[in-house]
């Protein structure tokens, strides 16, 4: 009974534009701490090439009618949107910091950490763009390698190596132009790919080491996990609709009419068609209809598949984790609903392979549409939001205990106090934010 009377947490809406769909989720932690979808909008995208906003309007009706969608499911006025940011624009770059302490005597504090990730932000990247995400990987303390957690060892010398992501300004903006012109406000940006991690990744898996390659419409984001920790991030520029575009050429027809071809009979290996259907499309305008064997669609599908896994693997390889992938890769996104796609990445790249569907932190009863991987990045912001939310309470408590540990005559409010309950508020939200590696949505 204490669980049912547990008071809800407050909805998270999840924004994810994408180049062949807008997605819209509303969901909340219900009292086991489990994902409660309450809302679903979902439309097609056509303002979005290889995940960068390239037409507004067409962008801003998406989402426009996508959150209708979502308000009517949901019954719910949504007001904010916790947002992905992906596309080709995306790059990533390692670099390692050093903070010099005062004492070796007092321990290291969150706050030199702070400090550290602080100084990536002085970081000279090329004109135009900035960084999205800071995340510390190994830490050193006086010469001692390997440390995951400093706080609370002793040392002057605090090192660290950071996995930065960066990306152009003008992609962010673009997409925080189309949320404001629906009339809503970008809670946060997130990167793709790592919302994707959260969503269909276990923590055995990330401990272990695991490539999660996560095949859009647009683009094929790759995200290298190894002892829990991010290691290597990659925006390969080609997707599903690279496969429509050839299936398209190779057997001369209307786009829709093989983006329909792919989705019902694709196939990635052609090896494990048997029966060889011959697949009869209409003509146009009279005309006679075409006939398609089941066979050379699997071959076009498969050529263009092993191109984009020879570029995966390049990556794995440049990362240098190729030989600690113990989990080996987790395929999520549109593409990786190609029958047999895992067959073909274990033969092409050597490595382990398995379909990440995005259930394992829903409550129980989700629509059964929400067990795609369509559906990975939109659960995965929802996961990254509600993880915000929590700390955004936790600080908020945080400055409640201090006021309660304090001299009761000191009032609950007063503007000339310094140390006042509202400018301890004041003052740890600011450190919040300020500490956020995006300054741009401030």
């Amino acid at each position: 009974m204490t669980l049912m009377n547990k008071k809800k947490a407050e909805p998270i809406v999840a924004l994810d534009i994408g180049t062949t769909k807008v997605c819209v989720l509303v969901g909340r932690k219900n009292e086991y701490g489990k994902l409660e979808i309450l809302g679903i909008g979902k439309v097609e995208s056509e303002g979005v090439l290889r995940g960068i906003v390239s037409n507004i309007d067409k962008t801003v009706k998406a989402i426009s009618d996508a959150i209708d969608i979502a308000e009517r499911t949901s019954k719910l006025e949504i007001k904010g949107v916790h947002a992905g940011i992906a596309g080709q624009h995306i790059k990533s770059l390692q670099h390692r910091g050093i903070l010099t302490r005062d004492s070796a005597h007092n321990e290291i504090s969150e706050e030199d950490v702070d400090k550290l990730i602080k100084d990536m932000n002085k970081l000279v990247l090329p004109p135009g763009d900035k960084i999205l995400h800071i995340i510390p990987q190994e830490f050193t303390v006086d010469h001692e390698e390997g440390i995951t957690d400093p706080i609370g060892m002793s040392g002057v010398r605090l090192e660290a190596n950071f996995h930065i992501i960066t990306g152009q300004i003008s992609a962010s903006n673009n997409i925080l132009r189309c949320i404001d012109r629906v009339g809503l406000v970008a809670s946060d940006m997130t990167l793709e790919p790592i919302a994707s991690a959260e969503a269909v990744l276990s923590d055995q898996e990330k401990e272990a080491g695991v490539a999660l390659v996560d095949i859009g419409g647009g683009t094929t984001d790759v995200t290298i996990f190894q002892e829990g920790i991010i290691r290597h991030t990659a925006v390969i520029p080609f997707g599903g609709n690279v496969i429509t575009k050839d299936i398209k050429e190779g057997c001369v027809v209307m786009n829709d009419q093989a983006e329909k071809l792919k989705v019902k009979f694709g196939c990635a290996l052609a090896d494990e068609i048997v029966d060889n259907r011959i697949i009869t499309i209409s003509g146009l305008k009279g005309r006679d209809p075409k006939e398609i064997s089941e066979k050379n669609l699997a071959r076009i599908i498969q050529a263009r598949l092993e191109e984009i896994f020879d570029y995966v693997l390049w990556e794995i390889r440049r990362s240098g984790f190729e030989r600690k992938l113990i989990a080996g890769i987790v395929l999520t996104g549109g593409g990786s609903l190609l029958k047999h796609i895992d067959l073909l990445v274990e033969y092409h790249t050597g490595l382990p392979a398995r379909l990440g569907l995005p259930v394992e932190h829903l409550a129980h009863g989700y629509e059964e549409q929400l067990s795609s991987p369509i559906f990975a990045t939109a659960i995965g912001l929802l996961l990254n939001g509600i993880n915000l939310q929590e700390q955004r309470a936790s600080l908020t408590k945080e400055v409640m205990d201090i006021d309660d540990d304090e001299d009761p005559m000191d009032g609950p409010y007063d503007e000339h106090n310094t140390d006042s309950w509202y400018n301890k508020l004041f003052i740890k939200t600011k450190e919040f934010f300020e500490a956020s590696p995006d300054p741009d949505l401030r």
